[in-house]
């Protein structure tokens, strides 16, 4: 990942703290940046899905995002060809945090127009069909496709060891968000007394199922975090296993799973970190090249969790696996 934010300085360490307010101010004042602002509340998008849902050309959208970058109001990720931005949260004790964080509730208030709000859906749901298609099309090649970048028995002990240290004592429920082809539903039906495999692709469900037909604790769900079964749900552990790079908007899921939590449940995220590698879109259905880890702790953190252990595992052609584990803001071990 590439970020263009600016670096986290001191008042004392910034060479002019009035040109910094001033170019702050002057980036959210203008009616369009706001509405990239709203438009960016909950996703990361590149400058293409932004000319799309807002109507203008390119050019012009262009000067706008350099312009909130420069300031502070936007971070960016580089990913294969496009670069994506989302809304860069200023750390409490920056100095203007409280400023940006005002300008983000502002246009938060503001509502898009009817036609922004059909666009924007449509290009939620054309990203979603985009990775449904792919694991319908591909079930029957996601254990070669797995093997090109993190076969799970390259990082399974690790997972495995996360899972021994659990903390808190209650294992009822567990839930496994994208379980693949299932090869850790064993492990979590040992551990919990009720899991609970969620997978929008009927294909890769199936998979799952078809691998575990002994176990008799496992259930299975065809759909994504939005599932009203998860609405009432209160899971001791959350596992999101190499999913959030698939998914339209990582942000959110792991959002909606951090809601099933109990209120001492923990949460396991196994993702890659960023990397280059832009093969990986047409042969493995990856929508994001992977993540900075300062990016999902920034998620989990919005989410109301608190890391309480990560490791990092080099995996085949260059890749890095990240393992992290996640509790409520109070839990501390």
């Amino acid at each position: 990942m590439n970020s263009v934010a600016p670096n986290h300085l001191s008042l004392a360490e910034m060479p002019d703290a009035e040109t910094v307010l001033a170019s702050l101010c002057k980036a959210a004042a203008d009616s369009l940046r706001l509405r990239v602002l709203r438009v960016l509340r909950h996703d990361a998008m590149d400058v293409s899905e932004l000319c799309a849902v807002l109507d203008v050309r390119q050019p012009a959208l262009s000067h706008h995002l350099k312009i909130m970058s420069a300031a502070g109001l936007l971070s960016s990720q580089r990913d294969g060809n496009h670069i994506f931005y989302r809304r860069r949260e200023f750390a409490g004790d920056e100095p203007f945090a409280g400023l940006q964080q005002a300008l983000f509730s502002a246009a938060d208030t503001l509502a898009l127009d009817e036609e922004e709000e059909t666009r924007r859906d449509t290009l939620q749901r054309k990203r979603e069909q985009n990775s449904l298609d792919f694991f319908t099309n591909n079930a029957s090649r996601f254990r070669e496709q797995q093997d090109l970048i993190a076969a799970p028995e390259r990082y399974a002990s690790a997972v495995n060891g996360v899972l021994d240290a659990l903390p808190g004592a209650n294992r009822s429920t567990a839930l496994e968000v994208g379980p693949g082809e299932g090869w850790l539903l064993p492990r979590l039906s040992e551990e919990f007394d009720r899991v609970i495999a969620l997978d929008n692709a009927p294909a890769m469900l199936e998979s799952a199922r078809t691998a575990t037909t002994a176990l008799s604790n496992v259930e299975f769900v065809l759909g994504d975090t939005r599932h009203a079964a998860l609405k009432s749900l209160r899971a001791d552990l959350v596992v999101i296993n190499m999913v959030l790079h698939h998914t339209p908007d990582p942000a959110t899921t792991l959002s909606e799973a951090a809601h099933a939590l109990a209120p001492e449940g923990v949460l396991l995220v196994t993702e890659l970190c960023e990397h280059r590698q832009g093969w990986t879109r047409e042969n493995c259905g990856d929508l994001w090249l992977g993540f900075a880890p300062e990016l999902i702790q920034d998620w989990a953190t919005t989410a109301g969790l608190k890391e309480l252990t990560s490791s990092y595992l080099g995996q085949r052609n260059g890749f890095k696996l990240q393992l992290r584990l996640f509790g409520a803001a109070k839990i501390t071990s």
